[in-house]
């Protein structure tokens, strides 16, 4: 039996007078819980921010890029100028929403994935076109730099010599630290609702669907511990 789809929803308004009022949320709401009826899918999670498209420091959708992370679910947005209309910012979104990509209801030709990624993508076409183009004039220059005779890159550090062993240590814990930090904000709502054991927020993350960092198998006390202290 095939999974349910999960989502994340997520939801702006330009205006505090619009975030109390509700005006153009429900719209954006019934729009959203359309698409999610349409697939068979949940919502396991929704985040409201009240904030201009044209700030890019929002915690609402920080928190609702790590739930999809944590969740391996899809975001859902209505529409998506109620993201950004900003390609720069639109593409580093893109690329932080993990495994289960972004969806938006008025781009339903869009599928969520790696091929709905690739689709939103092409939209920030201008800041990849300057990525490019910077990347283009970095390889002239090393080009360049390597024909003068000048060594490129480390030659000290080659698989399997301490210096790539540590390389490779390091990456590993800024991986670790990434996932906790997505993690943190779940942790503290099971904390807020009475669970404070680590066998009991074992079973709440278990139960609430979110992957261990292995993405296989119920969470356990001791890697809820670990988890922990990464988050602190």
């Amino acid at each position: 039996m095939a999974a349910t789809p999960a989502f994340v929803a997520y939801y702006r308004v330009s205006t505090d007078k619009q975030g109390k009022s509700g005006l153009g949320l429900e719209a954006q709401r019934e729009a959203v819980a359309r698409h999610v009826a349409s697939v068979g899918g949940v919502i396991a999670a929704a985040f409201t921010e009240v904030e201009s498209g044209k700030r890019n420091d929002r915690p609402e959708l920080a928190k609702a890029l790590a739930a999809a992370r944590s969740r391996r679910a899809t975001l859902v947005i209505a529409k998506l100028d109620r993201l950004t209309r900003n390609a720069c910012f639109l593409l580093s979104i893109v690329e932080g929403t993990g495994e289960g990509g972004v969806v938006f209801c008025d781009l339903p030709t869009v599928p969520a994935g790696p091929v709905g990624k690739f689709l939103v993508t092409q939209m920030a076409a201008v800041a990849e076109l300057e990525a490019g183009l910077i990347a283009q004039r970095t390889r002239a220059a090393l080009a360049a730099a390597k024909a003068r005779g000048v060594k490129l890159g480390n030659p000290q550090l080659r698989a399997g010599t301490p210096d790539a062993a540590r390389a490779a240590a390091a990456a590993k814990v800024r991986q670790a630290a990434a996932r906790a930090a997505d993690l943190a904000p779940i942790l503290a709502e099971i904390r807020a609702a009475g669970i404070t054991t680590l066998e009991g927020i074992a079973k709440a993350l278990t139960a609430r669907g979110i992957a261990t960092p292995s993405g296989r198998g119920a969470w356990h006390p001791a890697t809820v511990a670990r988890i922990a202290a990464r988050a602190i």
